[in-house]
């Protein structure tokens, strides 16, 4: 697959060891301790949506577009972990795509679990899971605004394959992604999580205490169905009402307008981000 957050290499590794769109409030009901604060109208997008380990160029965008298959666009904002440069990815880039009719997905490559095998350049432990949590989401807020992603937008928080069944390794991990998600929401972010089926998604979905939990969950599921209701593997009753998105193949290499990109398919019914 293409080397979208982690190396090539070191994703595998990590995986082996373990539309339309609508202005509404869809989402809140799922997450947590926000009701004191005055949240911005969330921008909902369902339709398909690409991940691509670098932003296209303008270029690209305009034809891809214009193309129609696409209407969504994850772009990967910040994170020691990001996996490649972004030459593209700037105020004016995003403020252009959007302005184009693309429903722009801000990712963030935090820090990755004690346990896991891939190579990344910033961990957490169970000591520093807390405060690494919280210095991460100020730095994602920082990325977002920068590049003019306002408040109420989402934020999603990228972690890959660990051993969910090593109880202490999954613990310091669902305590970062609780500090990390309570961080954004102070000031008024939505907070999503991007992670596989088979280990970190389903920490968050199966997790018994729902405090502080993400209100948006993206599961990687490669089986190739384009859904985000047939194939959820978890409670029906959670992440409903907008708050799913499904990556359902990964290294699409595909030529739109002349233009050929290798990316990652999606599913997407959840919210994306206020640009201005």
């Amino acid at each position: 697959m293409a080397k979208h957050r982690l190396s090539r290499k070191g994703r595998y590794v990590a995986w082996a060891a373990t539309g339309v769109v609508v202005a509404a409030g869809a989402g809140i009901a799922a997450q947590t301790s926000m009701a004191a604060l005055a949240w911005p109208t969330q921008k909902t997008y369902t339709g398909r949506a690409f991940d691509a380990c670098t932003a296209p160029s303008s270029s690209a965008m305009k034809a891809w577009k214009k193309d129609g298959y696409y209407g969504g666009v994850a772009v990967y904002v910040g994170g020691k972990n990001r996996g490649c440069a972004q030459p593209n990815l700037t105020k004016s880039w995003v403020k252009s795509v959007d302005s184009l009719g693309w429903r722009v997905i801000p990712l963030y490559v935090g820090a990755q679990p004690p346990c896991q095998k891939s190579r990344n350049k910033e961990r957490f432990t169970a000591a520093t899971a807390q405060s690494v949590g919280v210095s991460n989401a100020n730095d994602a807020i920082a990325k977002a605004s920068a590049l003019g992603i306002r408040p109420g937008s989402p934020i999603y928080l990228n972690m890959e394959s660990y051993d969910i069944a090593d109880k202490a390794c999954n613990d310091a991990t669902v305590n970062y992604v609780r500090s990390f998600t309570k961080t954004l929401r102070a000031k008024t972010y939505r907070a999503g999580l991007y992670g596989f089926s088979t280990s970190s998604a389903k920490a968050i979905a199966t997790a018994k205490d729902r405090t502080d939990l993400p209100g948006n969950l993206w599961y990687a599921l490669w089986n190739g169905r384009e859904t985000t209701t047939q194939d959820w593997p978890w409670d029906p009753k959670l992440y409903t009402n907008h708050s799913r998105a499904h990556q359902y193949k990964a290294n699409s290499k595909e030529s739109r307008g002349g233009h050929t990109i290798t990316v990652d398919r999606n599913a997407w019914d959840a919210p994306v981000a206020i640009i201005g």
